[in-house]
Formats: C-alpha cells, sequence, structure tokens
C-alpha cells in the first residue's frame, strides 16, 4: 500500500489559519455638504430676523385663521378647483382623442383649440369671459334659454369657464401623451377580436394609459388649486379675495395673506399626499417594488434606529 505524503512549502507554512486581514474602509468626508448646510441654516435665520423685525401683527394670524369668511374661500376654492379639473379631464380626453383621430378636420379643430388656449394667458381668458358683456347685451339659445349676459356670466361661470377650458387644452397633451405610450399591437390585438374602437379605448388602452397620465394630472390639480386665486379678478369670492377684504377692513393685509398662503400650502400637501398614493396604486404591474410609503419609511427608519448594536461596533 502506497500513502502519497504532501509535502509543505514555507511559504504554505507561514499563512495565518485566519485567513487575511480585513479591509479597514474609511469613509470620504463631503466638507461642501457641510458647508451647503450652514449657509443654508444662515440664510433661514436671516430671513426669520428680518421678519421678526417687521412691524407684523402676529396674532392676528391664529385669530382669523378660522374666521367664518375664511374657511367659506376655502370651501369655494376647493369647489372650483374641483369642477374646474372635472372640466379640463374631459376636454382634455375629448381633445386627445381629437388630435389623434385619422380625420383631418377634428384633428384640426383640436389642434387650433390647444394652439389658442395654451399660447394665452389664464388671465387675459378670464378677463374676455369677465368683459363679453360689453359686447353681447343678450343670450339667446331660442326657446331653451334667454336672458342678459350680466345676469348669465356670474362670476362663478366666468371663473369655472375661464380655468376649465384652458386647463382642457394642457390635459389634451397629457393624455396625448398617456394614450401613444400604450403600444400600437395591443390596439390592433383588440381589433382583431372584434373590438370596437370605443370598447379598444376604454378596457385596452386608456387603464395602461393611466400610469402615464397620473402623475402630471397630479401635478395640474395642485396648479389649478393655486390658479383659482386669478378669479379674485373677476369679483369671484374665494380664499384670496375674502383674505383681501377682511384685511383691509381690519387693518392686518399682510397677515390675511400670511394666512392665505399657509391655507394654500394645507390643501397643496393634502393633495400631494393623495396623488403619491394614486401614483402608487397605478404602478403596480410596472414596478417590481412599490415605493414606500411615509409611514413605512417610518417604520424602516425606527427599526434600523433599534437594531444598531451598542457600543459603536460596526
Amino acid at each position: 500500500m502506497t500513502t502519497d505524503i504532501k509535502k509543505t512549502g514555507p511559504e504554505e507554512a507561514a499563512t495565518p489559519p485566519s485567513g487575511p486581514e480585513a479591509i479597514k474602509a474609511i469613509p470620504v468626508r463631503h466638507y461642501g455638504r457641510y458647508v451647503t448646510a450652514i449657509v443654508a441654516i444662515a440664510a433661514f435665520v436671516a430671513i426669520v430676523y428680518a421678519f421678526s423685525q417687521g412691524q407684523i401683527n402676529w396674532g392676528a394670524v391664529p385669530d382669523y385663521f378660522f374666521d367664518g369668511r375664511i374657511l367659506d374661500g376655502v370651501g369655494q376654492t376647493l369647489v372650483l378647483t374641483v369642477l374646474s379639473m372635472a372640466i379640463g379631464i374631459f376636454g382634455g380626453i375629448l381633445l386627445a382623442v381629437m388630435r389623434l383621430s385619422k380625420n383631418p378636420v377634428t384633428s384640426s379643430i383640436a389642434w387650433f383649440y390647444i394652439w389658442f388656449f395654451r399660447g394665452t394667458p389664464v388671465l387675459v381668458q378670464l378677463m374676455v369671459w369677465f368683459n363679453l358683456g360689453l359686447v353681447f347685451e343678450f343670450i339667446n339659445l331660442g326657446p331653451v334659454y334667454k336672458d342678459e349676459w350680466s345676469d348669465f356670466m356670474t362670476p362663478f361661470l366666468t371663473a369655472l369657464l375661464g380655468l376649465g377650458l384652458n386647463e382642457a387644452a394642457y390635459m389634451a397633451e397629457i393624455c396625448r401623451a398617456g394614450l401613444l405610450a400604450v403600444d400600437e399591437g395591443q390596439t390592433e390585438a383588440s381589433h382583431a377580436l372584434g373590438m370596437s374602437h370605443g370598447k379598444t379605448l376604454r378596457r385596452i388602452v386608456i387603464p395602461q394609459a393611466m400610469r402615464v397620465i397620473v402623475p402630471p394630472t397630479g401635478n395640474e390639480v395642485i396648479n389649478m388649486l393655486k390658479t383659482t386665486s386669478l378669479v379674485a379678478a373677476v369679483q369671484y369670492y374665494e380664499l384670496l379675495r375674502n383674505a383681501q377684504d377682511i384685511g383691509q377692513t381690519s387693518g392686518t393685509p399682510v397677515e390675511m395673506l400670511f394666512v392665505a398662503a399657509a391655507w394654500y400650502l394645507i390643501m397643496t400637501s393634502v393633495l400631494s399626499v393623495g396623488q403619491f398614493y394614486l401614483e402608487r396604486y397605478y404602478a403596480r404591474g410596472s414596478s417590481r417594488q412599490l415605493a414606500a410609503t411615509p409611514f413605512q419609511k417610518i417604520k424602516a427608519n425606527l427599526l434600523s434606529l433599534s437594531n444598531r448594536p451598542a457600543g459603536g461596533a460596526a
């Protein structure tokens, strides 16, 4: 019986049994971040100090924050936002379908509408609707409706038409981008199965296009909420107009603007949270992992702090 004996060389014998020494990683220090943070904090402190030196009655802000006229203005702002966006979304979908139509007449009409309403400021459009009474004395729809233009075109209707019709032009481009994002092969397959064009849009194209349409639509809703402040120019009493009236009667015009700004921040923050969850809902099926919710992020951070080893051990 033969036994093979493996000889150990001097180099192999000198190798420690514990393996190679662990690498000590030293994190890179980003001094620019510290400098930027210091500059930002200094600028914030300077702004706070500057406002503290001004003659501002800060006590008027909480006194009028829940005033009845302010709350009524908040309600009018929300109503106007919802109705204007409803007109904009419905009109935008219609214009997007017309723009993508192979009929040159409908496509040209949609193109002209989008070109006109996107090319003129919304404040100018509001003023045009408000002053049409100087051009038309009566509105006559035959046996259906007939009245003086001043009684028909109320400030609410002026604001609704001005904001809604303008928003339809922007929503048309958003919807058109979403419809074009869907592969044409799916439309052809649905037509091959005998589905009509309308049913293909409702059941195949639009549900998939929502992933592209929803994020910019959420931004448009937030933008519409802030744009409603322009309707104060057409004598419609919403949040900004009521705050200005309170400021003029109480002698606190700047303070009331701060109240209006705070309410706008609250409403836009709530809408931003709703937009996040809506985007997260329509992201199902397109993302392997959905974005973490704010509560999930807080929970993960708390767990990471609780699981951190004591004594600074890595």
